[in-house]
């Protein structure tokens, strides 16, 4: 997967975003390697930073310098405009010259909560999204190490700093100061800065609003504004409980998780090698954004559910892939040898219709499968199996 960059200085990991044939948005938190993967899939197009303080002040004076700016390029060369978000107007301009000329745009950013303000459906259609997350297993190939990826996560940016540790607290306050302060989308910073370490500390958890406000001092109205800008800035996602019409009644709460185990631990001041009461959330967040990245990259589901009935807090499936009508259960251990109580949510789904497979996920070790059909991977193995294409086709018992 490597391959030497442009000065030679460092090799250049392969991604498994692939180019789209138009316009398109290419959308991940910061860090997450957009920059340099346009600069390898379109090398020479000319980019438009609207982080640079100079483009941004000129372009929110007058909007109309950008139209007169991308005339002047050729016209069939792609137009990248970073950091779309600073200035949602602009795809205004975006839609006419797309109209106007067939222009082909690359609108990347890092946050979607401007955009969807600013009028992202004004395009009509005529782009589509793409996401970029932390690298992946897959991608790293053999320089992976799972316990490297626990304890300081898989941003490119942060697995090439040359001391990671402080890179990811000064990845924190960047995430502060550029993507909270400096676009104003909260009226009380401190309050924020607060509810941030307390908001990773629910990682893998179903979110209590009520607890995390009173941890903050803030109202919960205001927890629940929170977790939405986390989520628009894509520093987090939900996953949200699968609802059927089965025998239990489901719980209704969202399980809140971070993109990046690093930045978790980086948010809750934790160093070192994690500890055995981190590990658990960690690994199970870390298989969460690997399934959340390949269904960007390969569309291996339409959705990701977790599924725990109401009437036993002990019984909980922490994963459901869903594919039209069916389903594949997944259940995420990370403890080091195999144990057969580690099944009890995944015999307790038996039921579920349109079942298509039960699989197990632990660190290390090897294949099993326990009599009652039951497949236990190691998170390497797993990962294989999302890449290849015979997820949704169980092996024959």
């Amino acid at each position: 997967m490597a391959k030497s960059d442009d000065n030679g200085s460092r090799a250049y990991i392969a991604r498994l975003l692939t180019l789209p044939r138009g316009t398109f948005f290419l959308l991940g938190p910061r860090g997450t390697g957009k920059t340099t993967w346009l600069r390898k899939n379109l090398p020479g197009a000319p980019v438009i930073d609207l982080l640079a303080e100079e483009n941004y002040q000129r372009l929110l004076a007058n909007p109309d310098l950008f139209a007169a700016q991308v005339r002047a390029l050729p016209k069939k060369s792609w137009v990248v405009v970073d950091e779309i978000q600073r200035l949602p107007n602009l795809l205004n301009e975006v839609h006419r010259l797309i109209e106007e000329s067939g222009r082909r745009f690359v609108l990347s950013g890092s946050s979607a909560r401007k955009l969807r303000c600013g009028g992202v459906n004004l395009l009509g259609g005529r782009a589509v999204q793409r996401f970029m997350h932390p690298f992946i297993a897959e991608e790293l190939g053999k320089s992976f190490s799972l316990e490297d990826a626990l304890r300081f996560g898989l941003l490119p940016v942060i697995r090439n700093s040359p001391d990671r540790e402080d890179a990811l607290k000064a990845y924190g306050r960047l995430y502060l100061k550029e993507e909270i302060h400096a676009e104003a989308l909260v009226r009380n910073l401190p309050g924020f800065a607060r509810f941030l370490p307390i908001a990773a500390l629910f990682h893998a958890r179903t979110i209590n609003v009520a607890n995390i406000a009173r941890e903050c001092g803030v109202a919960r109205t205001t927890v629940t504004g929170y977790v939405e800008i986390l989520e628009e800035t894509l520093m987090c996602f939900r996953v949200t409980a699968f609802e059927a019409k089965l025998r239990v009644k489901e719980r209704k709460l969202p399980k809140l998780y971070w993109f990046d185990p690093g930045v978790v631990r980086a948010l809750t001041q934790t160093s070192g090698e994690p500890h055995p009461e981190e590990r658990g959330s960690l690994f199970e967040g870390l298989v969460a954004q690997l399934i959340r990245a390949n269904m960007d990259y390969r569309d291996i589901c339409d959705a990701l559910h977790y599924w725990a009935p109401s009437e036993s807090a002990m019984t909980e499936v922490d994963f459901l892939l869903m594919r039209g009508r069916d389903s594949i259960a997944v259940e995420v251990k990370s403890g080091k040898n195999f144990d057969e109580s580690w099944c009890r949510g995944l015999r307790a789904i038996h039921g579920l219709k349109r079942l298509r497979r039960r699989i197990l996920v632990y660190p290390h070790g090897p294949a099993l499968k326990t009599r009652d059909g039951i497949e236990v991977l190691s998170f390497d193995s797993f990962s294989t199996l999302l890449a290849g294409k015979g997820l949704w086709t169980p092996p024959r018992v």
